[in-house]
């Protein structure tokens, strides 16, 4: 818990990994309390500036990752090795019930938790929304500003909105 308070009190405003001279220090610094909170973060991970992740508890990263600038990510995600992640990335873990028309949807609350696995070697661009429950499959590239709301097959290249595969890396 205390590191938890320290990761969202002081080092999620630090300055990212690539400001002159310090960046470094600071990414090391959020590297320190993530590893402490996260269920499982490996070697070389890097949390930039400003990442929204809940009570952590149950996130668990694999080396060489990374998590962009501003992101917001659920607290219960699973990130494989080699994974880079642009800014301003959104993933989401539940969406809002609306099938009763007789009910406002506001009324009908959410459906379950589903949570979100990004396997190895995946390459994430800039702004890219993640509907819930997604499996993103080791090689994929997801371009900028891409809707991800199915899955696809491992090496894919995928962008839009709504998702589609534009080409595969195989």
């Amino acid at each position: 818990m205390p590191f938890l308070v320290l990761y969202y009190g002081i080092c999620r405003w630090l300055p990212n990994s690539m400001f002159p001279l310090l960046g470094k220090f600071f990414k090391y610094l959020r590297y320190l309390c993530c590893k402490h909170i996260f269920e499982y973060c490996g070697r070389n991970v890097n949390i930039e500036r400003g990442v929204l992740f809940g009570s952590g508890f149950k996130i668990r990263i694999g080396d060489n990752s990374g998590i962009g600038i501003n992101c917001v990510v659920p607290s219960d995600i699973e990130i494989g090795d080699n994974v880079l992640m642009g800014p301003e990335c959104f993933i989401l873990s539940m969406n809002h019930a609306f099938e009763k028309r007789n009910m406002t949807v506001k009324a009908q609350g959410y459906h379950g938790r589903l949570p979100t696995k990004i396997g190895n070697d995946v390459w994430i661009g800039g702004e890219v929304l993640f509907t819930p429950g997604r499996t993103v499959l080791d090689g994929t590239v997801i371009a900028a500003r891409t809707c991800l709301c199915k899955d696809f097959p491992e090496y894919s290249v995928v962008g839009g909105n709504p998702s589609r595969l534009i080409k595969t890396r195989i």
